[in-house]
């Protein structure tokens, strides 16, 4: 998707995040497609389903907005300065994968991307891998997320970046978080059909907030695309 000009933005219900709300990568990614080069987009509060968000250009910004609620905005940063973790094997990621831990029920349970109560969803379902300090599985990108020339789409891949982030900061310890800003940058096609690697690995933690990298690997070991997300734990004090 190139950006376009379009001045409305609607998240089909299919690809929800949390139940009632779209995905954030995925989300992110649609309107990622509205700025040139490297985007970061900041979520501000949970994505409405099936309704189409009003998106304003401003300042160089794209901001989408549900009625006066501003939902999440673009911007164009600098390219990521993240170094990636050795690669892990489509074989390590397979093991990882087994001992992944979100439960069936879970405000996330059914998440398009990480969903294990949902059958239709990308299985992106990242576990620990063994005496390293990252999480991994391997992914198959479906078909129908793939435009003419095979590759997937970008809001796809941003999806695919985002969830494993969060086992990334929290393992499996299920603390109650949400992504707030998310930072992807595309260097290669990810080709639908085959066999890929998501790692995600911790970056740095302060009070509610928790940051973490994550890439789309090839099984060669090539980074393809790389992200970046800040997780906020809501506030307990009322």
């Amino acid at each position: 998707m190139t950006p376009g000009s379009a001045s409305t933005l609607t998240v089909a219900r299919r690809f929800n995040g949390p139940h009632e709300s779209g995905n954030g990568g995925y989300t992110a990614g649609l309107l990622a497609a509205r700025v040139e080069g490297t985007a970061a987009v900041s979520l501000r509060s949970p994505v409405p389903l099936d309704r189409p968000l009003d998106l304003v250009r401003e300042d160089g910004l794209v901001r989408a907005f549900d009625g006066e609620t501003l939902v999440a905005e673009a911007e164009p940063v600098a390219p990521l300065e993240l170094e990636v973790p050795p690669p892990v094997s489509v074989e390590e990621a397979r093991r990882a994968a087994q001992d992944y831990t979100a439960p069936l029920e879970s405000p996330f349970s059914r998440c398009f991307v990480c969903g294990p109560a949902r059958e239709d969803s990308f299985r992106v379902f990242a576990g620990p891998v063994a005496g390293r300090e990252l999480v991994a599985t391997p992914w198959t990108p479906p078909d129908w997320s793939a435009g003419a020339d095979g590759a997937v789409e970008p809001e796809f891949v941003w999806a695919a970046l985002d969830c494993p982030t969060y086992f990334a900061a929290y393992g499996g310890e299920m603390v109650l978080a949400f992504m707030v800003r998310h930072s992807v940058e595309l260097r290669a096609p990810v080709v639908a059909g085959v066999e890929q690697v998501v790692v995600a690995w911790p970056l740095t933690s302060e009070g509610r907030k928790n940051a973490a990298g994550a890439a789309v690997l090839s099984a060669g070991g090539e980074t393809l695309a790389l992200g970046e997300a800040l997780l906020v734990e809501p506030r307990t004090d009322g």
